[in-house]
């Protein structure tokens, strides 16, 4: 079974930057998109950003747009999400998930696998 890894969370203040780093643990990830999804205390688990392991297709949603940088490494079976400008709107859980088929990015249905989520906060 695909399992996954999650690191770099943290505390920063706000306009500060973060890295975090998701690692697949197996090869096969290359046939996944692997997204990021974050949830604050009390909301809804929403959608951040997401990549084609195999084409490198990006997505993004419209809160994180020119702040947030998603990429791969497939040799590594990692992917990271580059955050800069963080503000305390930001502050939540952060998970990284696998779907092994396509459709809709940012849907938390047919998620194949989920990463155990790492710490973001961000003090003003």
């Amino acid at each position: 079974q695909l399992t996954l890894m999650e690191s770099g969370g943290g505390s920063v203040q706000a306009g500060g930057s973060l890295t975090l780093s998701c690692v697949a643990s197996e090869d096969r990830v290359i046939f996944y998109r692997l997204g990021w999804f974050r949830q604050a205390p009390g909301k809804e688990r929403e959608a951040v950003a997401a990549i084609y392991m195999r084409g490198g297709n990006k997505y993004y949603a419209d809160s994180v747009k020119g702040r947030f940088t998603i990429s791969r490494d497939n040799a590594k079976r990692t992917v990271l999400l580059q955050m800069n400008n963080l503000q305390p709107a930001d502050t939540a859980m952060y998970y990284c998930a696998a779907k092994y088929a396509g459709g809709d990015w940012s849907s938390t249905s047919d998620v194949d696998a989920w990463g155990q989520g790492t710490q973001v906060t961000i003090s003003s």
